[in-house]
């Protein structure tokens, strides 16, 4: 069968800091290729819409699979979907992601026939049975499966993340793939799943607590693989188990690979196995993010992180003590007022890191969709973007907007625009010496991307699409937030997908 998959544009912040490798995207179209399907992939965040009605002319798929990681995505996927139900009429169109899986019901409702099915969970495991059902029938029995008449069976979970390979040729302008300075990178997966419970983050609610492992075999084999010299690691949390962070580094130093790499962690995870990431910092560990999201003990339960300030500032020296650059999230509550966006300026104004600040955002899946007493003041999907206030805010909405960006500009003035370019012209130069603008572009963009007149403006937007309105649910038993549930595993039935 001919499998068209399609990742959508890029978000507000991915226009200056990252644009990254669909991974996910590229082991499903793995999965698809093994089972002996023809598979093409188009990615958004880098390439036009003219090349993918091209795309969609001469390839003439058989079956459309949009990836949906992002919520703000949904009203452009649908649009796609009915175009592509035009121009090829019989195309089974279906949608995949992790946040599309959350709201699969009324996304199938919403597109109003343009779209045949929503797979929740992960889907390598579930697109060669799709595709097999397509051609075969029985659609609605494939575990994962949403249609119109319902659910199917629960969703599976891929037991070991060793295989599919992600199939990364596919992809075309691999080069636009940048996170800050490493221009070009590539991603790679390490681990799957977290095993903590933060309130605003739906990573365990999607995968039901899970862990799982890739073998320090495969995953360097991957990483041997690749041609960029920079690698995000895209764990949610690196490292949490020091001897396979450990494992791997063996095999990766045994097979003599040399990158640069980047990744993401916490706070106590660092302060726990500082040995490992000393160690992977000798391997090209350049960059860490660091989720530290509050500065204060107070936002950090309301967070349920499980850190403390002290924690954080502590992995931050050793952080620096390593020499590894750290990137720190913190969240904007929209209850700030001027004074508390004023602390929280100096805060990031004080510390050599990289702040980024992301405004907190009820998404279905976490714990505060359901249990966030507010109102959304919003239901449009497309702000839904971690850059936009969904909820009421203590200032005037226009106020709350400047705050936020002349917060946000703390980057902008630490870390880009012309001294930035000077500081770091060895990399700059290296880069535009091998063609890559990326890092080059993004000094630059701060204020034509982050704008209180744009934001305010989004919310203008006639909205056609909008986000189903929360339910209440008894979060005590948080297994009634999960999609996948532990035991159900492709290729290990019954066994625990834990370790």
């Amino acid at each position: 069968m001919r499998l068209l998959l399609v990742h959508p544009s890029a978000l507000m912040y991915s226009e200056i800091f990252l644009r990254l490798e669909p991974l996910g995207l590229e082991r499903v179209a793995g999965a698809a290729r093994d089972a002996g399907h023809e598979v093409r992939v188009v990615d958004l965040q880098v390439t036009g819409r003219r090349q993918l009605r091209d795309e969609v002319r001469s390839f003439r798929p058989q079956a459309l699979g949009v990836s949906l990681n992002y919520l703000a995505n949904i009203p452009e996927a649908i649009k796609l979907a009915a175009e592509v139900k035009r121009a090829v009429p019989g195309c089974f169109v279906f949608f995949g992601g992790h946040s599309v899986s959350f709201v699969a019901e009324e996304v199938l409702e919403q597109a109003e026939g343009a779209v045949d099915a929503v797979v929740r969970g992960e889907g390598e495991p579930a697109v060669a049975p799709l595709l097999a059902a397509v051609r075969d029938g029985g659609v609605s029995e494939v575990p994962g499966i949403v249609t119109a008449d319902g659910r199917g069976p629960a969703p599976l979970m891929v037991h070991s993340i060793d295989s599919p390979a992600p199939a990364r040729d596919l992809m075309r302008n691999r080069r636009r793939y940048f996170i800050g300075e490493l221009d070009p990178c590539a991603s790679v997966e390490f681990t799957r799943g977290c095993p903590w419970d933060c309130s605003f983050c739906s990573a365990w609610t999607f995968y039901g607590r899970s862990y799982r492992k890739a073998s320090p075999e495969a995953a360097a084999a991957d990483l041997a693989g690749i041609r960029e010299p920079n690698v995000f690691i895209v764990d949610d949390v690196a490292f949490i188990r020091p001897e396979h962070g450990d494992a791997i580094a063996a095999e990766v130093e045994r097979r003599r690979i040399r990158k640069r790499y980047y990744l993401e962690t916490r706070s106590d995870v660092l302060l726990r196995h500082p040995e490992v990431f000393e160690r992977w910092a000798r391997l090209g560990l350049r960059y860490m993010f660091l989720g530290m999201e509050a500065i204060d003990a107070e936002g950090l339960e309301l967070y349920r992180k499980r850190v403390s300030p002290d924690e954080n500032l502590r992995a931050l020296q050793t952080a620096r003590r390593l020499g590894i650059k750290v990137a720190i999230n913190l969240i904007v509550d929209p209850a700030w007022d001027e004074e508390r966006f004023r602390v929280v300026r100096e805060f990031a104004l004080a510390v050599p890191e990289i702040v980024h600040f992301t405004v907190m955002t009820p998404y279905p899946g976490t714990e505060i969709w359901h249990t966030e007493s507010r109102r959304l003041t919003t239901r449009d999907y497309r702000l839904f973007d971690i850059q936009h206030a969904v909820v009421p805010t203590a200032l005037p909405l226009e106020r709350f907007y400047e705050e936020l960006v002349r917060t946000q500009a703390v980057i902008n003035r630490k870390h880009l625009g012309l001294r930035t370019a000077f500081g770091a012209a060895r990399v700059l130069g290296r880069n535009l010496l091998h063609g890559q603008t990326n890092f080059a572009r993004m000094l630059w963009k701060f204020n034509q991307v982050y704008n209180p007149r744009r934001q305010i403006a989004d919310h203008t937007r006639p909205v056609r699409y909008e986000l189903p309105l929360p339910q209440h649910l008894d979060v005590t038993d948080r297994r009634q937030l999960y999609v996948h549930t532990r035991g159900a595993t492709q290729g290990a039935p019954g066994r625990r997908a834990t370790e």
